[in-house]
């Protein structure tokens, strides 16, 4: 390691610890030519991954970008910052474990609900309606149908029973 004083190439350790919750290792280490100290770090690189949108543009996985778009699902939901924290290490890791170096957002869409569906009912759908560009009230009822198929959490029983509207219309007379 080169010196940053004096530009000498070797050095010695004086110290080593883990730092940044294991990711990197701090190196205290002494210049072997002027005996200064000086600290580096040693970190894993990892490779970009890049997201491919849906117009075809590319750009760089942005883990805050995502943590953002959970954090907008998950609002009032109970879910806690931690909780999305690791949902989000979660899809990174996957991300990075995969061979490939590109995915589309659909597929790191998909992702990110799933992992939504054990944490969380309305975060998923909440993700799944801007995610899927939701149009309509059949697109919200189609993704809760899908919900209650797959089993993972309890559903209201309302929605097992078709909407019908009983309020009877109201007319108001002001008098002159």
């Amino acid at each position: 390691m080169q010196c940053p004083f004096c530009q000498h190439t070797d050095s010695r350790v004086l110290e080593s610890r883990s730092a940044e919750a294991g990711q990197s290792v701090r190196r205290r280490r002494e210049c072997l030519q002027c005996n200064r100290r000086f600290t580096t770090y040693e970190r894993i690189e990892f490779v970009p991954i890049t997201v491919i949108k849906r117009n075809q543009d590319r750009e760089l996985f942005d883990r805050s970008k995502l943590l953002k778009g959970v954090a907008t699902a998950c609002e009032k939901t109970g879910l806690t910052a931690l909780q999305l924290e690791s949902l989000v290490d979660d899809v990174e890791a996957e991300l990075q474990q995969q061979a490939v170096r590109e995915v589309t957002s659909t597929e790191l869409g998909e992702s990110v609900l799933t992992k939504l569906q054990s944490l969380s009912e309305v975060a998923y759908v909440r993700f799944a309606s801007v995610y899927r560009q939701f149009r309509g009230i059949r697109d919200f009822v189609e993704a809760l149908d899908q919900l209650k198929e797959s089993g993972d959490g309890p559903l209201p029983s309302v929605l097992d029973e078709p909407y019908e509207d009983t309020a009877q219309p109201t007319i108001m007379i002001s008098p002159q």
